[in-house]
């Protein structure tokens, strides 16, 4: 019997279809899908990236989907669900994450992407609804001076969706993950029936980022900005990979800190859009720098044997370059060879200072590479066997000392235990995002190695 199985309850359809009515009357007939093309598009997210979730699709099919405009239109439609007993998957743009925005016990998909107003904007701090794009909070921090702490690379994923499903991107380098102080308060809906939003500030917050709704709904978050900084997109092309890796470090510790710095290897770069930038045969470094450290930055790539190919100023520079960073480059190879890849998360200094054996583990391996708040993070492909060849590698990572994340599990893998407790007490009949929060379940390559 498989994980979906033994957590999808029995349908219910008259409490989905008094669901349906009640939404409907909240929100209006616009606001409220039963349609099955509605339902499908709601019910999938960045899955596909897996080749081992993609062999268990479809996880899971919506009943119905819904979609407040409010903060408090939140409240009410998951106050609604948990009369009715229906499951509740909230939803932000569906851009990330593999499997865990899936409804694995169907019922009600809320998706939060109409609820997108940008509240106000205070001296080091922004609060908007939790559909809004981060994008959007950006060009809203930049009008007031400011900028965002972080943003993911996905640009256009709301801000709920990346707080309670993502970890980092553009500004980890001196921000770290978004657990590490960037949610400053939040506003979230409990599965106990009551429309109540509750808010909850500092480590209390913490309770309900990176769970994907297991504890509670975020509705509407408030998050830490800075002075904005006058950010160019340095672009600088090597000779090979070794020679790209080595300055990387060095790049990273430029002051004041870059925001992102990005390099793959001359196959990942081959995939990745076509640009000028990018020349044939060669890896691509690419570096969200402060005006004032370019022409440092410049001296650090010659210094190394590369070539500074571009240096682009303007609002959406750093945009673009952050779009190709994290598991970016990854899905572009995937694109490229279809059906080959899959993926891990890792991190630490043998990405480069044993990058031959870090690419060696898997056959084919390749590696998109950045520094974090901590030293060198990236995504690192091979072609794809099977779940056992996967978790073979974990293995073999782990004793180079590479630290691997493994996205191929849907299960809630962020201070486990401790949302285990908070869910006891925010969602007692397990309603929210069910199948995502079992203790014993270690994903599909658990077990993998013999």
């Amino acid at each position: 019997m498989t994980l979906t199985e033994t957590t999808r309850p029995p349908s219910r359809p008259e409490a989905v279809a008094a669901l349906e009515a009640e939404l409907t009357a909240l929100l209006g007939e616009r606001n409220v899908s039963t349609e099955l093309r509605a339902r499908e598009r709601a019910s999938v997210d960045g899955a596909r990236m897996s080749p081992i979730i993609s062999e268990l699709l479809p996880l899971g099919v919506a009943d119905v989907v819904a979609f407040p405009t409010s903060a408090e239109q939140i409240g009410e439609a998951v106050a609604a669900a948990v009369r009715h007993g229906v499951p509740v998957t909230p939803r932000g743009k569906g851009t990330g994450n593999y499997g865990q925005g899936i409804p694995m016990s169907g019922g009600l998909v809320l998706d939060l992407s109409r609820a997108r107003a940008v509240v106000e904007v205070g001296e080091g701090w922004l609060t908007a609804e939790a559909g809004t794009p981060m994008v959007t909070c950006e060009r809203a921090a930049q009008a007031a001076g400011q900028q965002l702490w972080m943003y993911p690379s996905t640009v256009q994923s709301s801000l709920g969706g990346f707080l309670a499903g993502g970890s980092g991107g553009t500004g980890s380098i001196v921000h770290g993950t978004n657990d590490a102080g960037f949610v400053a308060a939040l506003d979230v809906v409990h599965a106990d029936g009551s429309p109540q939003l509750h808010h909850v500030e500092g480590d209390e917050a913490q309770q309900y980022v990176h769970n994907y709704g297991t504890t509670g709904v975020i509705a509407r978050a408030t998050v830490r900005l800075e002075p904005l900084q006058d950010w160019r997109g340095v672009y600088a092309s090597f000779p090979d990979f070794p020679s790209a890796q080595s300055v990387l470090r060095d790049l990273g510790a430029m002051t004041p800190t870059p925001r992102l710095v990005s390099a793959d290897n001359p196959v990942i770069t081959a995939a990745l859009p076509e640009d000028p930038a990018y020349p044939a045969g060669r890896a691509s470094v690419r570096v969200i720098a402060e005006a004032s450290t370019v022409a440092r930055a410049t001296e650090l790539v010659e210094a190394a044997g590369g070539r500074l190919e571009d240096v682009r100023e303007g609002p959406q520079v750093p945009l673009a370059i952050s779009v190709l960073s994290y598991n970016h480059p990854i899905e572009w190879l995937q694109k490229s060879a279809p059906g080959v890849y899959f993926h891990l998360e890792v991190g630490g200094a043998a990405l480069i200072d044993r990058l031959d054996d870090v690419e060696g583990v898997y056959e084919g391996g390749q590696l998109h590479c950045e520094i974090g708040n901590s030293g060198p993070i990236g995504m690192l492909a091979g072609v794809y066997r099977s779940p056992e060849q996967v978790a073979a590698g974990i293995l073999a990572l782990n004793e180079l000392g590479v630290g691997v994340h493994d996205p191929h599990q849907w299960n809630v893998d962020f201070q486990l235990q401790r949302t285990v407790e908070t869910a006891r007490r925010t969602d007692p009949r397990g309603l929210l995002n069910p199948g995502k929060l079992d203790p014993e379940y270690g994903g599909p390559t658990k077990g993998a190695v013999r």
